[in-house]
């Protein structure tokens, strides 16, 4: 339980609670969502103002302590996540955002979290499967690209759209599986994270890469002009990736491919604390179904971004493989 004596999400909409400070309302689209937010988000396709599925505010909810760099409480209907240099984000039923900025921190660094672990925290509490990958819109197929940090997910993604691929998301892949037989990726946002070395190596043509949001975090926000599919795609096929003197694919079988699925998901980066009461079931059932409905592979990359299209060149005939058995 979240401790009594510290001020948690007392709000509501109008009038404002104590501690509130009047910002602009701005309208957004993302993960099939219309976003309110009073935090500017130059990331998202702007939307015309109407009913918002999600509420972004900003005031006051209790900031860590200083002494703590980061603290994450969770109850059945309320999830607080906070990092000391950045601010405090209160989850209230998958359907508001609340948020106190630490002192000096602007919108810009504020986005950083909010757009990636407090985003992937609200799908997963509104019932997507939720997974720290990028994925790819290739011909009415997909590709989501999961592994440890530096396997190159976004590496990978970002080659995928200079070949002429789309971008659906990156970071955050969030699927719906509301209708059973066919599980579909949520688009994200026009926008991808690419280390310095990668980013020189991979042009995408007419991206705007925007400032470094602060001196800790070395990848650079290269929001897309071209290259993004704004539709719902099936997904196709999982690759987990490696680093080896590839490139190869090797299928997994479901019961080796379930693990990996449970450890990429957004939800268990926060621990068992984050799956509450019956989360925790309904999360394995997710990820057994991908896991035995959705082609999984190990994918090893070439270790050296020179050969990166190789990579790409197995992907694609992985992918149309599938769709001629299919």
């Amino acid at each position: 339980m979240m401790p009594r004596n510290e001020p948690l999400a007392a709000h509501s909409d109008d009038p404002r609670p104590h501690g509130r400070v009047v910002r602009e309302r701005r309208f957004y689209r993302a993960y099939g969502l219309t976003i309110a937010s009073e935090v500017t988000l130059p990331e998202l396709e702007p939307a015309a103002p109407g009913a918002a599925d999600v509420v972004i505010a900003v005031g006051a909810i209790g900031l860590p302590k200083p002494s703590a760099a980061t603290d994450f409480r969770f109850e059945p209907d309320r999830q607080y996540l906070a990092w000391h240099a950045v601010g405090a984000f209160l989850i209230s039923d998958g359907r508001r955002i609340d948020i106190e900025p630490a002192p000096g921190v602007d919108d810009t660094l504020i986005a950083f979290p909010l757009l990636g672990p407090v985003m992937a925290l609200l799908l997963h509490r509104r019932g997507l499967l939720v997974l720290h990958a990028s994925a790819i819109a290739i011909a009415g197929t997909s590709a989501i690209f999961m592994g440890d940090k530096g396997a190159g997910k976004s590496t990978t993604a970002s080659a995928m759209i200079r070949a002429g691929h789309q971008l659906l998301t990156d970071d955050v892949v969030a699927l719906d599986l509301a209708d059973p037989g066919e599980p579909m990726i949520v688009p994200g946002f026009p926008q991808i994270k690419l280390a310095a070395d990668a980013a020189a190596a991979i042009s995408l043509g007419e991206a705007d890469v925007r400032p470094q949001v602060h001196p800790a975090i070395d990848k650079m926000q290269h929001r897309l002009n071209g290259g993004f599919s704004g539709d719902k795609v099936p997904a196709t096929r999982i690759y987990i990736l490696e680093r080896g003197e590839g490139p190869d694919i090797t299928p997994l079988p479901a019961i080796a491919a379930l693990p990996a699925i449970i450890k990429f998901s957004y939800v268990t980066r926060f621990g068992r604390a984050a799956l509450p009461d019956d989360f925790a079931a309904a999360h394995l059932r997710q990820c057994s179904w991908i896991a035995n409905h959705v082609g999984v592979s190990r994918l090893e990359v070439p270790t050296g971004l020179d050969r990166i299209g190789e990579a790409v060149d197995l992907i694609e005939r992985d992918l149309a493989a599938g769709s001629r058995r299919s």
